[in-house]
């Protein structure tokens, strides 16, 4: 697959839209350290000392589908309780999660509890129900979904065997949606995968193909085999089986069988990293890509996904990055520890590094000034971009104008920026602990009090520059001048 049509891809994640049934639940990590065993039973004793929520399940599927600079769209059923009230802020705090759950007072919300000890999982805590729903709760489910589902162009089935997707909403959702035309991708937990007849794709990992097909799957024949037996059933269109550090397969309905390989470095956490791949398959299709194109980005997104800790997201910066090592990128677009590195290998050479950052949406004169007073106070230049979902929760769910993929390459075109790297954080205030810049720039309309990270740098002995700006150039004019002439 050519770079060019990644990034025609990569790029269309910014205006793709997707919606996600299923269920969702809170993750909750639990961290501290043992330092010595209960008097009362054989089990280490954790000494809590923080604690973590994220969104799970089929939750975390719409948390990595924002997390890759689209919209989504999410339907679950939550409890009545507390746990539910911290899954809502959770989703709250992303603004381009439409988060619409139905509360069912009959039934918990959905808790995994795990303990970190020592950087090691100790014990999982689950509370949930996996009875089908109340009709009157299904009703309400199915209702959001009929009206969701002309906003989408794909629709995703986080199947976690929870209740929410039992048989009758299942096969609900599949017949709207193919009456809609839109296309299905279902991640299945059941090993009848019988009951997502007429699904577009499936996303079953190894074991679980394994188990509905009833022999091994373990070398790349028996992948295939097993797949081709539910295919031709007519359960889906195109199986994509996800098989640990073996990579990937696709197997078509016409017959056709990829195997793509693992392009993980370093494997930290497998959590949640199927979510990954079910979000970037659908985005991919959304922006028009081929299903084997869609699944090797996918597979790319899994191998950074599984390099985090905990229940982690990427975004498409991410992806582009790592499909364009920095030894032979002319684009100059990195990802944080290819970004780092370079950094680490210039200052050995002696050279003195400055950083900037911004969401540069529309580039204008007035960036080209600021990134040029950048360059000259420094040997190499590193711009630090704020990712698509930064800028929603800064500026508004209609911001960035362009996506990630596209600002950073025409960041990267500039002859001044030596480097690009996106963060998904609101401030680069770790970006910048990280590279360790010698200097620090940001515009005239700042003071050094107000810079972040200022007193990193300086402390270091690196100085802040506020850099001149020409007036008359500002991004936020700009998209109101636009917006106004489209109104008139």
């Amino acid at each position: 697959m050519k770079f060019e049509s990644q990034f025609r891809i990569l790029n269309g994640f910014h205006t793709a839209r997707v919606l996600v049934l299923g269920d969702v639940m809170l993750d909750r990590f639990v961290y501290g350290s043992v330092e010595r065993i209960s008097p009362e039973a054989p089990i280490p004793v954790v000494n809590v000392e923080r604690f973590v929520d994220m969104p799970g399940g089929a939750a975390n599927v719409a948390r990595n589908i924002a997390a890759m600079g689209a919209r989504v769209t999410l339907l679950g059923v939550v409890g009545m309780d507390s746990w539910a009230e911290a899954l809502r802020g959770q989703l709250a705090a992303t603004p381009t999660i439409d988060a619409r759950l139905v509360a069912d007072a009959s039934r918990p919300t959905s808790v995994k509890t795990r303990y970190v000890a020592d950087g090691q999982q100790v014990m999982r805590a689950d509370s949930e129900s996996r009875a089908a729903l109340a009709p009157g709760v299904e009703r309400s489910l199915l209702d959001q979904l009929s009206l969701a589902l002309r906003e989408a162009a794909v629709i995703v089935l986080s199947d976690y065997a929870k209740g929410a997707l039992c048989d009758s909403v299942t096969r609900a959702a599949i017949d709207l949606a193919r009456r809609a035309g839109k296309t299905i991708i279902v991640d299945p937990k059941s090993k009848d995968f019988g009951r997502y007849r007429g699904a577009s794709v499936l996303t079953p990992n190894r074991l679980e193909l394994q188990r509905a097909c009833g022999h091994e799957c373990v070398a790349d024949q028996q992948v295939v085999d097993g797949a081709r037996q539910m295919l031709a059933s007519g359960i889906c269109e195109v199986m994509i089986v996800t098989r640990g550090r073996d990579g990937m397969s696709v197997v078509q309905a016409d017959g056709r069988a990829t195997h793509l390989p693992t392009t993980a470095r370093q494997v930290y956490d497998v959590s949640g990293a199927g979510d990954t791949v079910v979000a970037a398959i659908s985005l991919a299709v959304a922006a028009g890509a081929e299903i084997t194109d869609a699944a090797s980005l996918a597979n790319v997104a899994a191998g950074i996904v599984v390099g985090k800790r905990g229940t982690a997201t990427v975004s498409a910066g991410e992806i582009i990055a790592a499909i364009t090592p920095f030894e032979t990128d002319p684009r100059k677009i990195f990802a944080l520890d290819t970004v780092e590195q370079l950094a680490r290998a210039w200052r050995e050479q002696g050279l003195k590094i400055a950083f900037a950052n911004g969401c540069f949406d529309l580039l204008h004169p007035g960036h080209i000034s600021l990134l040029d007073q950048a360059r000259r106070s420094a040997d190499r230049l590193i711009v630090g971009l704020n990712a698509d979902l930064s800028i929603r929760r800064l500026k508004g769910p209609n911001r960035p104008v362009q996506g990630e993929v596209a600002r950073a390459t025409v960041l990267a075109a500039i002859k001044s920026v030596d480097a690009v790297v996106i963060f998904s954080e609101d401030t680069p205030l770790s970006l910048i602990e990280i590279l360790q810049p010698d200097v620090l720039v940001k515009g005239a309309d700042y003071t050094v009090d107000t810079v972040v990270g200022a007193d990193l740098v300086t402390r270091r002995g690196g100085k802040v520059l506020l850099a001149e700006l020409l007036s008359g150039h500002s991004t936020t004019d700009t998209v109101r001048r636009v917006a106004g002439l489209f109104a008139s």
